[in-house]
């Protein structure tokens, strides 16, 4: 029997490019996402991870097709861009739901299947886990926040052989990033044409953005046999965002 990975937000972006990756490894991928592509990587499952039955639901199907579960890769994601005074309540709700809480009910639901074999959970975090940006309120507090999930699944994983480490990654060439362009274009008052020099990649020491791709190649190395040695861990690969 294969080895057998939850992906969340698996039908675009990073986290089809970690389905793609895995299987490419010979993993076998539950693929779940609130849209999920029939033509994508991995076994298709609709799941909304802001609900708990979304999430008990993402379990479900993989322990019902697999019989086991591996791994659990704690991906999706969404951005709102906006200052404090304007948040809106509503996004503020979904972005902790989504990016915070999702990863808590994914390994408290996986927990029993993990311990079997010694599993690894990785949450695809972000440099915002780790710093701040204006105008991304909620995102930087849910990141801020899974990180300290992280290693409270770590500690307390140990002993069953679970570990959990985090990715954070700076920008990546995905939808979400390319859907921010015009709201922090006015949010930062620059042209739309200047946002990418000026704003987004303005923390960047080398000045590109990561592609998918490197992103999933981390986690297959934070799931894979060279990661064992990692747990309670948070990854920058930031292009050095965070040296300065």
């Amino acid at each position: 029997m294969s080895r057998c990975a939850i992906v969340t937000g698996a039908a675009s972006g990073i986290g089809r490019a970690i389905a793609e990756r895995m299987e490419d490894s010979g993993w076998a991928v539950m693929a779940a996402d609130v849209r999920p592509d029939d033509d994508g990587p991995g076994f298709p499952v609709e799941a909304d991870l802001t609900t708990r039955a979304g999430n008990q639901a993402a379990v479900d199907a993989a322990l019902a097709r697999f019989g086991r579960i591996d791994a659990v890769v704690a991906n999706a994601g969404f951005q709102h861009v906006a200052p404090v005074a304007e948040f809106d309540e509503d996004r503020w709700d979904g972005l902790l739901a989504l990016m915070l809480t999702s990863p808590f009910l994914l390994a408290k639901y996986a927990w029993p299947a993990l311990s079997v074999r010694g599993g690894a959970i990785v949450v695809v975090a972000s440099v915002h886990g780790l710093v701040a940006s204006p105008f991304k309120a909620g995102y930087v507090a849910a990141k801020h926040g899974v990180l300290g999930l992280v290693k409270t699944l770590a500690l307390e994983g140990a002993e069953a052989g679970i570990r959990a480490s985090a990715v954070c990654p700076g920008f990546v060439r995905t939808p979400l990033v390319e859907g921010q362009v015009d709201a922090q274009a006015e949010a930062n008052g620059v042209p739309r044409e200047r946002v990418l020099e000026d704003v987004i990649l303005a923390p960047h020491a080398v000045k590109r953005l990561i592609e998918p791709e490197e992103v999933a190649e981390t986690v297959a190395f934070l799931i894979g046999p060279g990661g064992r040695a990692f747990t309670g861990s948070a990854i920058a690969m930031d292009l050095g965002w965070t040296a300065r």
